[in-house]
């Protein structure tokens, strides 16, 4: 340590211009990085790796085709939905929306076959031929604003049940090559993870995960300026029609769009605050210039580095720049009120030596909390999603430039900036500091500290134990945004928001074709059946049913005269998958639930009322393109043998709790439709968020204990002293218990977006301890007074702490304006974790100190 001192002192203090240079030239270098900082939203970026629900995810999305799509919703200002006037402006709406660059198709109540609007027969739909849509002239619009509003397709979907609102589903041109790169880099993650990567491999895994990294970044700007154009569509039609816009494309873009704002708008404002929080404490230019200097020189540092190694930013880890503007903050404020203190115990000593005194008594402890911070820190790297890792490394590399230029620029800064005004404040000052009233409270009223912090301690226990791992993803957005109000139109009228696939195989191989139940149909056969079935006067009969029909049967034949019709396309297939779909549509989180079974349905209705044999068997083999790909190719697989449920579930639901309903929907399954568990697989946004969630609680709440047992290592061999370090660490733990409390009664969840605050909780209060212990150690030996030390330390290192907690608080207080939620709990949060640990540090510390007696008598 006296080695790197002296190195410091001659190449740093010794040349403070020179060192100034090298910071602006470095500061400079770092701006030209900017162009290149880049904010990811995409599903990728957000999902847990190495969750193996995420790559049945991915094989699910491949074999059952899923794009991405942007949704409107459109309800005439006047007149009925189907009107001339609405669907006339309907369509104006829907050819410029198609084309869009991007743009595959849109799909609205223009373009879907009606099936039950005029009279049909089975051999009509498996011909195709005469399947009528709203632009045939013969069809009463109110008898298909009835199909729209009661089918098991349509309703709830499509359409509304009140009939007055639909939607335009935009589909947007899939990218096969990010999907095909986003299999390789997987199938290379694999071998890595197994250690048979070869040196080749690696080298094109590096490629493989910057080609990802690459189109996510030229996908979500695609997909931002798509959302603005399909905006002011929507707005030449606002006298029209009400709309909103909806979709996870512009989900994403907005929510980039709210962070990056919140960055500009919010970081300025947070600085400039700051800047008038320090002219108020310390009433001169240089001690504002310079601790916001540094805290920018930092800020800029980080975020030219970030940009350089094209390191990106989330939703998440964005977080890390105000975390970083307050570690920086809290660091000059101690140097820079150190300084004070010795100009004003020794007016006459020169600069120089007054500097280097400060940066030799500051050295340890300022490195001790950088450390410990970072400590706190690394628990987010464990938590296995991306995200909160990267905010975990960004806030661990963060911490070390602000240690390295704090100790450069603040210092420099101190010797280059010539004052003759010397302030004769804080020690020698009439007035006593505020910080001196906490002192008195601890010294006259410690046994109400004590018992206070006790009982907050039992009322935060409390609280945390009603603290959900769980939240609304509507909840992060104001009423007033076009999100909240898009998604919760949504979910009211048009069936739910956040998808939940349930993926069910045959309980009989489909490789076997041996189902005892019911043997391959012939030629022969299915015409005797076909007669016999459609005898009843009830049925719709088929005048040409041997010409129009008999095609098909025949093509059941393939070279063998026979097919053997899949296990869902039998009796007990059906009963089946309606039982299923049966209990997922009684649930009340769920909204809109498609599947075979609405398909049956349809069939049902078609025919009047039951289904046979030949009917299913029709419905798998012989539907045209069309009706297949609506009503058959997204709920089976032929390959796999495999039956999808689709599900819609709201998320403005006020009983939605994802693991519990996953759980509960399970357990329903088993009981009521005689599915085995390992037969079926829950699969899906929801699925994927909720062990996002329940794997953060895991990793986050769990950590801290480790966090609190390395703390507590590090607290000994620093004050070497095990009954200090215990006492030490107890308002870190105080501080961190009542943050999670308040959350717990508040109803704030944790998530993705508040799983942090433990751990800048944690950080922030381990600096405020290390130096106030370090602190009262030092001055301890001075007299061995407890009490008059604890005056002592208030008055001076409590300064510090105090002056840092005022202005960050005052800062971070403007993000409650913010329209982003999670900037708002974030910001609240930040202001309540540094009001806890300066209180824990100035009130609970120095009265268990004075206790305890942990350094003797």
């Amino acid at each position: 340590m006296s080695v790197l001192g002296d190195f410091y002192i001659k190449v740093v203090l010794r040349r403070p211009i020179f060192s100034l240079l090298i910071l602006v030239f470095l500061t400079l270098l770092a701006l030209t990085q900017f162009a290149n900082i880049k904010l990811d939203a995409s599903a990728d970026a957000l999902l847990l790796k190495g969750d193996p629900a995420l790559e049945f995810y991915r094989e699910t999305s491949k074999r059952y085709g899923s794009s991405e799509f942007i949704l409107l919703t459109w309800q005439p200002s006047s007149g009925e939905l189907l009107g001339d006037e609405s669907l006339e402006n309907l369509e104006l709406m829907t050819l410029k929306l198609r084309e869009l660059p991007g743009v595959e198709s849109v799909v609205t109540v223009l373009d879907v076959p009606l099936l039950s609007s005029k009279p049909l027969s089975l051999s009509g739909i498996t011909s195709g031929e005469g399947l009528p849509t709203l632009d045939d002239s013969t069809i009463d619009r109110d008898i298909a604003l009835d199909e729209f509003m009661t089918s098991p397709i349509y309703s709830d979907l499509l359409v509304s049940k009140t009939g007055d609102l639909t939607a335009v589903q935009i589909n947007l041109e899939n990218n096969e090559g990010y999907r095909q790169a986003v299999e390789e880099r997987e199938s290379l993650r694999k071998l890595k993870e197994a250690g048979a990567l070869n040196s080749s491999e690696k080298i094109f895994l590096k490629k493989a995960e910057a080609l990802v990294k690459k189109i996510n970044a030229e996908t979500l700007y695609q997909h931002g300026v798509l959302v603005e154009r399909v905006r002011a569509i929507a707005a030449e039609f606002d006298s029209n029609a009400k709309i909103f816009v909806g979709g996870v494309p512009m989900i994403a873009a907005d929510m980039v769009a709210f962070v990056e704002s919140d960055l500009l708008v919010f970081g300025t404002a947070i600085i400039l605050l700051m800047m008038i929080m320090l002219a108020i404490i310390f009433r001169e230019v240089r001690w504002v210039v310079i601790p916001v200097t540094n805290c920018l020189i930092t800020v800029t540092m980080m975020l030219g580095l970030l940009g350089f190694l094209d390191w990106r930013m989330t939703v998440i880890s964005a977080n890390f720049v105000a975390v970083l503007l307050v570690v920086s903050l809290a660091i000059s404020i101690h140097l820079v009120v150190r300084y004070r203190e010795l100009e004003s115990l020794h007016p006459n000593e020169e600069r120089y030596n007054r500097v280097v005194s400060v940066m030799q008594l500051m050295a340890v402890p300022c490195i001790y909390t950088g450390v410990t911070t970072i400590v706190a820190f690394i628990s987010l790297v464990v938590s296995g999603l991306q995200p909160v890792i990267d905010f975990g490394w960004m806030m661990t590399v963060g911490i070390v430039i602000a240690l390295i230029i704090s100790f450069i620029a603040v210092p420099c800064l101190m010797l280059v900036w010539t004052s003759k005004e010397i302030v004769s404040t804080d020690i020698s000052s009439q007035t006593p500091p505020y910080t001196m009233y906490f002192a008195t409270f601890a010294d006259r009223q410690g046994g109400v500290v004590l018992a206070v912090s006790g009982v907050l301690l039992c009322l935060s226990i409390f609280g945390i134990s009603r603290l959900e791992v769980e939240n609304r993803f509507i909840d992060y957005f104001k009423e007033s945004t076009e999100i909240y109000q898009g998604m919760e139109l949504l979910d009211s009228n048009l069936g739910g928001t956040i998808p939940l696939d349930i993926v069910i195989d045959s309980p009989i191989s489909s490789r076997d074709k041996d189902y005892p139940q019911h043997a391959p149909i012939n030629s022969t056969e299915a015409y005797e059946r076909a007669n016999l079935d459609f005898a009843s006067e009830d049925l719709i009969v088929v005048d040409n049913f041997e010409e129009e029909v008999w095609d098909d049967f025949d093509d059941f034949d393939e070279g063998q005269n026979s097919f053997v019709p899949s296990f869902w396309f039998t009796f007990s297939g059906m009963q089946t998958i309606d039982a299923v779909h049966d209990v997922v549509d009684s649930r009340p989180e769920t909204g809109k639930v498609l599947s075979l079974s609405t398909t049956f349905s349809v069939v049902r209705d078609i025919l009047g009322d039951d289904i046979g044999g030949v009917e299913l068997a029709l419905v798998q083999k012989s539907l045209p393109e069309e009706i297949n790909d609506l009503m058959v190719a997204p709920y089976f697989s032929v390959e796999e043998d495999q039956a999808r449920v689709t599900v819609r579930v709201k998320e403005t639901s006020e009983s939605l709790r994802r693991d519990e309903f996953l759980k509960d929907l399970h357990r329903r399954l088993i009981n009521n439709t005689g599915l085995a568990a390992e037969q079926f697989t829950f699969t899906g946004m929801l699925v994927l968020y909720n062990n996002v969630l329940q794997s953060l609680f895991r990793s986050q709440i769990l950590t801290l204990g480790a966090v609190f047992f390395a703390i507590l290592v590090m607290f000994w061999a620093l004050f070497r002293s095990l009954s200090l370090a215990l006492i030490a660490i107890a308002p870190n733990l105080l501080a961190a218990a009542t943050v999670l409390g308040v959350m717990g009664f508040a109803g704030i969840p944790l998530d993705i977006m508040t799983i942090t605050i433990a751990a800048i909780v944690v950080g922030i209060g381990v600096d405020n301890c290390i130096h106030y212990v370090y602190r009262f150690m030092r001055e301890f030996s001075k007299d061995r007074d407890y009490m008059a030390t604890m005056y002592r330390c208030h008055g001076s290192i409590g300064r510090a702490l105090y002056y840092t907690t005022f202005t960050v608080i005052i800062g971070f207080s403007t993000l409650t304006l913010s329209n982003f939620n999670p900037s708002i709990y974030f910001g609240l949060l930040t202001v309540l974790a540094m009001a806890a640990a300066v209180l824990g540090a100035l009130l609970l510390l120095p009265r268990l100190i004075i206790w305890i007696k942990p350094l003797g008598i």
